[in-house]
């Protein structure tokens, strides 16, 4: 199995220092949060992007792909009534493909709560069917660049727009498309009702990234959350993509989070199914 980390964990750090970091602790690749590195990926020139990428090699480290997509520029939304927000939307989401192909990241994880919540007055049917629009050139530059977009469930309390692995399925399937999938996140798979095994097994070969982290917002092996057997699903399924993890909580530090995670991942998948 392969291991990632997402750079927003290590906050005021370089992004080589990150990269430098995440390869010496043994990570084989790190995610980034594009506001982290700027306000609009249209901000990070051409030869910028490649200083990036060539940091990356130079600290023989991978560059997993992006996630926390909409967080900067302000005003975007994916399915707001307004057309000219999620015409600009849509129009930030096919530069983000190209900024994750020009780094060599191949997953751009589609999550962002806030930025798609049904507001009043709009339907469930409408807001899927506005999503789907807004989506749609983005994916056609995915299919281009060979980047997977990874639709995220999240739990009830962070959006109520597609909230199980299921839903998010069903939504990725209407464009029959192997660059279109979902992404399964160990914190929102604890809202739901079924054990997180099976969702595994039942999601397969639906999703193409994985975070791991605790329902307390913490790293992995932080909480009460028991990887075992979510690593012995993992690897039951043939999942062979990047486990990442992702935190929400820093009070540790980026050096505990990232050390102490790495250290429970590798034990959990290193015992035997």
């Amino acid at each position: 199995m392969k291991f990632a980390i997402c750079n927003e964990i290590f906050r005021g750090w370089t992004i080589e220092d990150t990269f430098a970091y995440a390869s010496r602790l043994g990570y084989d690749a790190t995610e980034i949060a594009p506001f982290t590195l700027a306000n609009s990926v249209t901000d990070v020139s051409s030869s910028e992007r490649q200083k990036i990428r060539d940091a990356a090699t130079r600290h023989h480290i991978a560059i997993a792909g992006l996630h926390w997509l909409l967080v900067k520029p302000d005003g975007l939304y994916i399915n707001h009534p307004d057309h000219a927000i999620r015409g600009r939307t849509a129009q930030y989401l096919r530069q983000l493909v190209e900024f994750c192909a020009d780094l060599g990241g191949t997953r751009m994880v589609i999550g962002s709560p806030k930025q798609r919540d049904l507001l009043p007055g709009v339907s469930l049917e409408q807001a899927r069917d506005w999503t789907a629009q807004t989506l749609r050139d983005a994916l056609a530059a995915a299919e281009q660049r060979d980047v997977v977009l990874c639709f995220e469930p999240l739990a009830p309390f962070e959006t109520n727009f597609i909230n199980t692995a299921a839903e998010a399925i069903e939504f990725t399937k209407q464009f029959q498309s192997p660059n279109f999938k979902i992404i399964l996140d160990v914190k929102a798979l604890c809202s739901e009702a079924k054990p997180i095994p099976q969702i595994i097994r039942e999601s397969w070969p639906n999703f193409a990234h994985f975070h791991a982290n605790d329902k307390n917002l913490k790293g992995p092996g932080f909480g009460e959350v028991d990887f075992k057997p979510i690593a012995a699903a993992l690897k039951e399924v043939g999942y062979d993509g990047y486990v990442s993890v992702e935190v929400f909580n820093f009070d540790e530090g980026p050096e505990v989070i990232a050390s102490r995670s790495l250290e429970y991942l590798r034990e959990v998948f290193s015992i035997p199914s």
